[in-house]
């Protein structure tokens, strides 16, 4: 892979998935399987999230949540573990009992915790299974209001001029998604950062917010509040086309950066072994909150885009992110650790 060009995640499986939409009819499961789905859920519900409350996959689980919630007239709790770059909070999905009872709000971090080295306590195209990738989005960029630029040309040439110096936020920590992106963006800009990993979107928006911190690449659904409040810049986006939420902020590549592709997903995945009719029923809900014109008006106006796809869509993403990223890396010269 040409150390110049893109990263964008999903690429192919995207295109696969687009393809074969109309072919996936979630049959092909056993009676017994369909009627216990249609029990379900016999008791609460359990999402976990494997980053800090705060930032956007917080955001969107806890929307989705309270909908299905609503749908099922059960409860449905989210509950954040975030740490090592969301290894733990994956890790404690795929080894929990298979029965639809507890579900992972899933990313990005699936396919990155693969090429982590040494040994993982979970394999992500073993150990789980995907119900919906729910979202696409893209990554943002933004500074401090102090930092005294107000573009990503000048904050380009801050950069060059304090190699080192410019301090900028990971949310989701070391080999995460921004973590790469950073390193490919450092790389393009001809100077290093200073790189600082967090746990989650909340707690690296408020050192940013607080000044502690100069700029941080984030999911952009969660900082759109931010931003239209004036409480932070927005530099650029990381997707060829821009955001409906905040259009007017250029693309990376519209800024001088040709070829510059981000774009990161979030969705649904359960512990393996969860019958076939209960990842369908998963599915057909999960998907049916998604396309409600009130909750995708609303997750489109923090920035997502809603993507609702059926459940290879997950498998197939994580499967082709792990080779991608893999290249990238190499590209790079980065080195996880």
């Amino acid at each position: 892979m040409d150390r110049k060009t893109f990263l964008k995640t999903g690429l192919s499986a995207a295109l696969a998935v687009a393809a074969g939409l109309t072919l996936w009819s979630g049959s092909g499961a056993a009676p017994a399987e369909r009627d216990e789905a249609a029990k379900y859920p016999s008791r609460p519900v359990k999402i976990v999230v494997p980053v800090a409350a705060g930032g956007s996959a917080d955001k969107l689980a806890r929307t989705i949540a309270q909908r299905l919630s609503e749908k099922w007239r059960q409860s449905v709790v989210v509950e954040n573990q975030p740490g090592a770059s969301s290894a733990i909070g994956n890790a404690a999905v795929a080894h929990a009992r298979p029965d639809g009872h507890t579900l992972l709000l899933s990313g990005d971090a699936l396919s990155l915790n693969a090429l982590q080295p040494g040994a993982r306590s979970y394999d992500p195209l073993r150990d789980l299974v995907g119900i919906t990738k729910a979202v696409t989005n893209p990554q943002l960029l933004v500074v401090r209001p102090g930092l005294g630029v107000r573009n990503f040309a000048e904050f380009a040439e801050l950069v060059r001029r304090r190699p080192g110096e410019i301090s900028v936020a990971l949310p989701g920590g070391t080999g995460s998604l921004q973590h790469l992106a950073v390193e490919l963006l450092n790389e393009r800009i001809g100077a290093r950062t200073n790189q600082i990993p967090y746990p989650g979107g909340g707690p690296a928006t408020l050192d940013v917010l607080g000044g502690h911190v100069d700029a941080m690449l984030i999911t952009l659904a969660a900082a759109t509040e931010n931003v239209r409040a004036g409480k932070l810049v927005a530099l650029a986006v990381t997707t060829p086309y821009r955001s409906k939420a905040l259009p007017e902020v250029p693309t990376l590549q519209e800024a001088g950066l040709p070829g510059y592709v981000v774009e990161s997903w979030q969705g649904f995945s359960a512990p393996a072994g969860t019958p076939r009719a209960l990842v369908d029923r998963l599915n057909r809900d999960i998907v049916a909150v998604l396309r409600e014109p009130e909750t995708a008006a609303l997750l489109e106006n923090l920035g997502f885009a809603v993507a609702a796809t059926p459940p290879a869509a997950v498998d197939e993403t994580v499967r082709n992110d792990i080779a991608a990223y893999r290249q990238v890396l190499a590209a790079a010269g980065v080195r996880l650790k």
